[in-house]
């Protein structure tokens, strides 16, 4: 995979005077079936979180709440994403470098992933990639 692959998507939004809705489904705004889901919170300001690639799950980032941006690389190229609203979420396909930086106050990541968790699976050295 290369950073061509991955992207944002948009959520739909549905819009009401008591507050707006958002969604996702799986295989319809997202290119895999959902099935593990985890969050990061209170992330201390300057601190990382992730710093690995995937053999073979994909991820969906969503900031649910404040913003961060997300370090990608490919072994080839390198770029950073800043998400900051809810009804917009990056899709990481597999063997792509990523890492949570940036956190700000209150901030809230949700992951979404093409599967469970397999401590296997993670590339820990960048160098690897």
């Amino acid at each position: 995979m290369t950073l061509q692959d991955c992207k944002t998507i948009q959520l739909p939004v549905i819009p009401d005077e008591r507050g707006n809705l958002s969604f996702i489904e799986e295989c319809n705004h997202i290119p895999f079936r959902i099935k593990r889901t985890y969050w990061l919170y209170d992330v201390p300001g300057g601190e990382r979180r992730a710093g690995y690639a995937l053999r073979a799950t994909d991820d969906f980032v969503v900031a649910m709440s404040g913003s961060f941006d997300i370090y990608l690389w490919d072994g080839a190229e390198e770029k950073t994403v800043h998400l900051n609203r809810s009804y917009e979420g990056l899709y990481i396909p597999r063997g792509i470098w990523h890492e949570f930086r940036i956190f700000s106050t209150n901030s809230l990541a949700m992951v979404l992933s093409s599967e469970h968790y397999d401590a296997a699976q993670y590339v820990r050295d960048i160098h690897e990639i």
